[in-house]
């Protein structure tokens, strides 16, 4: 077992609760009287103050000034330099630098520039009415304790209805995954919509979804959600291989992956983690892809399910699932947290090779369309070169590179090494042809001749 999964839990020093700050549903009951907000908009939330283990003020300071040197030249550090984006966006994107970050590194700047006045159209047109009622009665339930989102008629709740009911335009066939009114919601915390006198226009956030839908998660919120199935085996065959323990005792209490894993994968976790925390795994998702999300996964497991009392006080379903939802707070603390995230021994190319052999083991079905793991691509870097590649070739669709292999060259001719055994070089070079010259022989340095030596 991979040491960075060991079965002994990592406890982090005391620290605030950020439990108000987590999503949907910790925060059904809606807000009560007036309180203050804490940093990230909550109102009555508990991180008003940095928590354990933030970086200190000068620290973020130096962040920022590197994030707008990157970002100023976007181009260049994504084609020489994304070593260091990706470190950059391990330790965290400052937070008054997501709005800039955030859709450079999923894409959607390009698409945004690409496709001028599609939002507008998408905005403007009538909306599906049976998609159109059900997103209007999910639009309370996205964090009503964030202020952004209390009024029903603020530019928060509407911007979101906007936001989702562009998208069900945008993809009919797809239509609208109640998963994808928390992951809208977060981008409009940070990608705020432009307010007018008349109307609001998130059309940035707009397309970081669409981006998130159909580039990082493709196949996760269409109706048949085959991509989730997929990743529900591979996150299995995960836990076998590095939890082998815990993955034994799952089996034992009929807890399947299907039961816990799209909650998590589905709105990234934002219905699932302290919000600090889940802004920073929102920072490693747009810039590693999908791989961060096993990651998290197999960390969470590991926390709630990872040591033998654990297990023990877990002996059937309901208890297991219980644990699962409730890790305390402090062990979820973004820095270590974090920290415990990034060393899980679990590489992109050891997780495109389980998804490889579980397609291959996945029964044909007629209910749906296939998986097409093809399609995902992994990571800021990889979109970044293929939306290079496709305004290339004047596309304004980035298209997945493909991988061409080029026919073997004819075989060129094997050079005849000369026959120079009892000969010298300097014999070869300096003996011309034809008949022997008369006289004497040529003396080399007041010695014997170098063609009458003998080897």
């Amino acid at each position: 077992m991979a040491q960075a999964l060991g079965e002994d839990l990592v406890q982090t020093s005391e620290g605030q609760d950020d439990s108000s700050s987590l999503g949907s549903d910790s925060e059904l009951s809606g807000p009560g009287p007036y309180r203050q907000a804490d940093r990230y908009g909550f109102i009555g939330g508990s991180s008003a103050e940095p928590g354990p283990g933030h970086p200190p003020a000068d620290l973020i300071r130096q962040r920022e000034m590197k994030w707008v040197e990157m970002t100023s030249h976007w181009e260049k550090t994504m084609s020489r330099r994304y070593k260091k984006v990706k470190m950059q966006c391990r330790k965290g994107i400052p937070s008054a630098l997501r709005a800039r970050c955030w859709p450079l590194l999923c894409g959607a700047h390009v698409c945004q520039k690409n496709s001028p006045g599609t939002y507008q159209e998408l905005a403007e047109a009538p909306g599906d009415p049976q998609w159109m009622e059900t997103i209007s009665r999910d639009l309370h339930r996205q964090f009503p304790l964030h202020e952004m989102f209390v009024s029903p008629q603020g530019h928060g709740q509407q911007g979101l209805l906007q936001v989702l009911k562009a998208y069900t335009l945008h993809r009919p066939e797809q239509g609208y995954c109640q998963a994808q009114g928390p992951v809208a919601a977060v981008l409009l915390m940070h990608l705020p919509p432009e307010v007018s006198a008349l109307d609001t226009n998130p059309e940035e956030a707009f397309w970081c979804l669409v981006q998130i839908c159909e580039v990082y998660l493709p196949g996760y919120y269409g109706p048949h959600m085959e991509a989730v199935q997929l990743d529900a085996e591979v996150f299995t065959a995960l836990l076998r291989r590095l939890l082998p323990r815990v993955h034994k005792h799952l089996q034992q209490v009929g807890v399947g992956p299907l039961l816990y894993l799209p909650e998590w994968f589905l709105c990234l976790f934002a219905r699932s983690l302290p919000f600090p925390t889940v802004l920073r795994v929102w920072d490693a998702f747009l810039s590693e892809g999908v791989k961060v999300l096993f990651r998290v996964g197999l960390t969470l497991v590991r926390l709630a399910l990872g040591t033998t009392e654990q297990r023990l006080a877990c002996p059937g379903l309901l208890e297991t699932l219980g644990a699962l939802r409730a890790i305390p707070p402090t062990q979820l603390q973004e820095e270590v947290f974090m920290s415990q995230v990034h060393s899980v021994a679990l590489s992109e190319h050891d997780l495109q090779r389980e998804i490889r052999v579980q397609l291959a083991r996945l029964p044909e079905s007629t209910s749906g369309p296939p998986p097409r793991p093809q399609a995902r691509l992994p990571g800021a870097q990889a979109i970044f070169e293929a939306q290079q590649l496709a305004g290339v070739r004047g596309d304004t669709r980035p298209e997945v590179p493909q991988i061409v292999v080029q026919p073997p060259e004819e075989p060129r001719p094997t050079r005849r090494k000369p026959q120079t055994r009892g000969k010298t070089f300097h014999g070869l070079l300096t003996r011309p042809r034809g008949p022997p010259l008369e006289g004497p022989s040529r003396s080399h340095r007041g010695s014997t001749s170098f063609l009458d030596t003998r080897f």
